[in-house]
């Protein structure tokens, strides 16, 4: 018993660490750049384009398979951003979805059709085919490579409005080869999308914000911005085949010296997907991508481009699904078993109702306050949310974290078995509309109402979840430290 209480104790104690330095840097940093915690919460996306500039060649890569449902509007999306060139790569697609792309994108937009057998092999065999053409386009237009940036977009990607005047700048820092945007959910129209959006919106962008200081931000799949050079440092094929591409590219572009950064002020919006199914099938390939980047550790500990805190800092977030998810999904039971056992010893001594009720309220705020402190920051992301629905939101993370477990355990059997198939995300149909006053898209204006919720997006992981502790804890680990992938 003495074995396990030590297991649990360091554990949560691990976890909340973790999640305190996070949460108090990615703060500190939203701060040092004058931001606040709500200045992305009334955004719009994919409607307002930023300031035409030709300082950086900006080229977006969108790789879809089977989009017709969405890759329209998120085209014209991207297209209506100055000075861009959009290339859609067409995984082998059974519907429309290059003659849509074509026809939404004009003359900027280039569609990239791969067939099969060449297609369908995985998100980063499309994402280096796509790199292939960047490469010939920038040689043609004489470009130079290190000016150059490209962003991977999901086909339901929408940048937030002006997003690229507050991305571009990151990179003239020239040791910065990669940042990530937040991202927000934006079909929050169930508990489940909106607790996805609270664990993206509320807990992962933070921590996002947090590991910029030490310049391992995990990059996701949607709103990836790279410098070429960076790109081409980690090789010609610079996606891996693995079931989390992002975070592999991720370690790859920090292994090779590189700063990976992201701004509190901008973001993307993507949808969640609408079914538990649906959920389960992408977390665990989340966490199975999550898990084999155990392998990667050697090469962290052996780099000199690495300095010591930016090493520990990406072994920690490595290891957690090890540490932190699939022991706890034991110990959390066992210490549920002991507070039922020996709870009563609390109120042992007290003798007044008002006494219970004092000590009821401090175990709830020592064993809760993670979650607590999650729910605050999320209602302050975005007021319209409302305090009491952003703390119930941080107190769910207990139920959710069962999401979380069974994901772990699924993907380590997957990973026994050694089975790699990638599995698409599905997505939702989106009713078209018309824009406001701009004759642009309502990308924004078309996101449905959700009572209590902003019927706009405003915005953050993928894919990722940071350790915490929630009720004595940690907070799912999947999903919250990484930006989203889908």
């Amino acid at each position: 018993m003495n074995a396990l209480n030590l297991a649990a104790t360091a554990i949560v104690s691990c976890s909340l660490a973790y999640f305190v330095l996070l949460m108090a840097s990615g703060i500190r940093e939203i701060r040092r750049r004058s931001s606040r915690l709500s200045a992305q919460g009334r955004t719009r996306y994919g409607v307002v384009p930023g300031a035409e500039q030709d300082h950086y060649p900006v080229y977006f890569l969108v790789p879809c398979l089977n989009e017709a449902e969405v890759i329209e509007r998120t085209v014209r999306g991207l297209t209506v951003n100055r000075g861009t060139t959009t290339i859609v790569v067409d995984d082998g697609s059974d519907d429309e979805t290059s003659a849509i792309a074509r026809a939404a994108g004009g003359s900027r937009t280039e569609v990239l059709r791969r067939d099969l057998p060449n297609a369908r092999q995985g998100k980063g065999e499309a994402l280096n085919a796509g790199i292939v053409r960047v490469r010939e386009l920038v040689e043609d237009r004489g470009e130079d490579p290190a000016r150059v940036i490209v962003v991977v977009m999901d086909a339901d990607g929408r940048l937030s409005e002006n997003a690229l005047d507050h991305v571009l700048p990151l990179f003239d820092d020239d040791d910065v080869g990669g940042a990530q945007l937040q991202v927000r959910i934006r079909n929050r129209n169930s508990f489940l999308t909106k607790f996805q959006d609270f664990e993206f919106w509320g807990v992962a962008s933070i921590t996002q914000i947090g590991r910029s200081a030490t310049g391992t931000v995990s990059l996701g799949g949607n709103a990836q911005f790279t410098r070429l050079t960076a790109l081409d440092d980690v090789g010609e094929r610079p996606w891996s085949d693995s079931l989390t591409e992002d975070l592999d590219l991720a370690l790859s572009l920090a292994l090779h010296g590189w700063r990976l950064t992201t701004t509190p002020l901008a973001s993307v919006d993507q949808q969640a997907v609408e079914k538990v199914p649906q959920l389960l099938r992408q977390r665990t390939r989340w966490y199975q991508g999550h898990m084999m980047a155990i392998k990667r550790l050697p090469d962290i500990w052996r780099s000199s481009k690495l300095s010591h805190v930016a090493a520990l800092e990406l072994s920690f977030y490595c290891l957690s699904p090890w540490l932190l998810t699939l022991p706890w999904s034991v110990l959390f039971h066992y210490c549920l078993i002991q507070l039922f056992i020996n709870g009563s010893q609390l109120l042992e001594y007290v003798t007044s109702a008002g006494g219970v009720a004092i000590v009821v309220l401090a175990w709830y705020l020592m064993a809760f306050a993670p979650a607590v402190f999650s729910g605050w920051v999320y209602w302050r992301r975005d007021r319209r949310v409302g305090i009491w629905r952003g703390l119930m939101m941080g107190n769910y993370m207990v139920l959710t974290n069962y999401i979380s477990f069974a994901c772990a355990w699924m993907a380590l059997a997957r990973v026994l078995r050694g089975e790699t198939a990638w599995v698409k995300t599905k997505r939702s149909t989106e009713q078209a509309g018309t824009g406001p006053s701009t004759g642009l898209p309502a990308i924004a204006a078309a996101v449905p109402d959700v009572p209590g919720a902003p019927s706009v997006p405003v915005v953050p992981v993928q894919k990722v979840l940071a350790p915490a502790s929630a009720a004595g804890s940690p907070v799912s680990v999947g999903a919250v430290l990484r930006q989203t992938e889908t």
